[in-house]
């Protein structure tokens, strides 16, 4: 059994997902590290303090901790200022791992990585890093964030002894963008709880939510920010509206970065100008658990996404029955199978994407067998084993050092 030690700089597994940086990163991180633990191993999970009387260390379940660091205020920080705080964050874990070494570092998201990639150094243990998101990959299709970040990318990679990709799509961009040595770049797919995530009564699962609507239900989860697409779902929905279509749609998530503010304004502005006030429900950020209940709920499930690596609103809304339309990109090709478990656009043209979405609506029976058929290969278990049976042999080799 090993003892791996977690960095999740930026962002608590702790953390409600859809508001703030919180996603399905903090969703990776818990239950990727739960599974490692129920398994046998020692997890501990090395996250940033963003509130002054967050405890120190949070027992989560037998074998897996949570460690609340200081490193700069104990508030939240803008992302584009995290950067100052990295180095004093590593140098407070580093005191901790005097008392409790570990043998492997998992790092996610960049933040995290050159956190994880000083340690490595400093205590000559394995380095793993899942990016999550990708700076040069990111900008293909959306926007650059910075240079320096693409290149401090590349120096980690560099030096890392497994870089994680969610398929082989993600893994071929690592590889083409960073020049990642292909030996060293590991699939690990995302997993879901298949006893949270798994299909039920519509009807039940409208009460449960408090929604009293009849009509289909379009449901979007996610940050509210333009990388998500969120502007996509709604104009789509207003083109079914204009076609006459009866629909409802819900969205789920809280403003979240630095255009957080300005979106959820935009949305409603839009809402109010196309008088549907009535038909499009804006929901807060909803625990993991309950999520489950609004996929149940819903038609269909929207991702306009302009970037994504993986998606695990896609995989979790399909485990449910749910079928997805997606953006064609990233990783979610890899879970939504198009006319089978629903369907994947190259455009951005609303008319487009409504047409899709009442295509799915009219033709869900066999699509929502199609979509939890295919969510069933996902398993956290799965994903957890391929992570520590790497652990095992990357310990018994030599490690790379581009310090030396």
């Amino acid at each position: 059994m090993a003892r791996f030690a977690v960095i999740s700089f930026h962002t608590s597994p702790l953390a409600q997902p859809g508001t703030g940086d919180g996603g399905g990163m903090n969703v990776y991180v818990r239950e990727l590290s739960a599974s490692l633990a129920r398994a046998g191993h020692d997890v501990d999970i090395y996250t940033r303090r963003d509130q002054p009387h967050q405890a120190a260390t949070v027992v989560v379940e037998p074998g897996l901790r949570v460690h609340h660091v200081t490193a700069g205020p104990a508030t939240n920080v803008e992302k584009g200022d995290l950067r100052l705080y990295v180095s004093d964050f590593a140098r407070e874990v580093s005191l901790l791992f005097r008392s409790h070494r570990p043998d492997i570092i998992h790092s996610h998201y960049w933040l995290s990585a050159i956190a994880g990639h000083e340690l490595k150094h400093e205590f000559n243990v394995p380095h793993f890093v899942t990016f999550h998101t990708l700076e040069r990959v990111k900008a293909e299709t959306f926007e650059m964030e910075s240079e320096s970040r693409g290149i401090e990318e590349e120096q980690i990679i560099g030096c890392a002894d497994a870089v994680f990709a969610s398929g082989d799509t993600e893994a071929n961009q690592i590889m083409s963008h960073y020049s990642a040595d292909p030996a060293r770049v590991v699939t690990v797919p995302l997993g879901v709880d298949h006893a949270i995530f798994s299909p039920g009564d519509r009807g039940q699962a409208r009460c449960a939510s408090h929604l009293a609507v009849r009509e289909p239900l379009i449901l979007f989860v996610g940050r509210l920010q333009r990388l998500k697409g969120v502007d996509l779902a709604l104009e789509a929905f207003i083109t079914l509206r204009q076609r006459g279509h009866d629909a409802h749609l819900a969205i789920i998530g809280g403003p979240s970065g630095p255009t957080g503010s300005d979106t959820l304004r935009l949305i409603h502005q839009r809402i109010a100008d196309e008088n549907l006030v009535g038909d499009v429900s804006l929901v807060a950020p909803q625990s993991h658990v309950s999520l489950s209940t609004w996929y149940r709920a819903a038609n269909v499930t929207v991702m306009p996404s302009r970037a994504e690596s993986f998606g695990l609103v896609a995989l979790e809304s399909q485990a449910c029955g749910t079928p997805v339309v997606a953006s064609r990109l990233g990783g979610l090709p890899l879970i939504v199978h198009d006319g089978e478990t629903g369907r994947l656009l190259n455009s951005r043209e609303p008319e487009e994407w409504a047409d899709a979405l009442w295509e799915v609506i009219a033709d869900e029976g066999d699509l929502a067998r199609g979509a939890a058929t295919s969510a069933r290969a996902f398993t956290w278990s799965t994903s957890a084993r391929i992570v520590a049976d790497l652990a095992v042999s990357v310990r018994a080799r030599r490690l790379l050092d581009c310090w030396a």
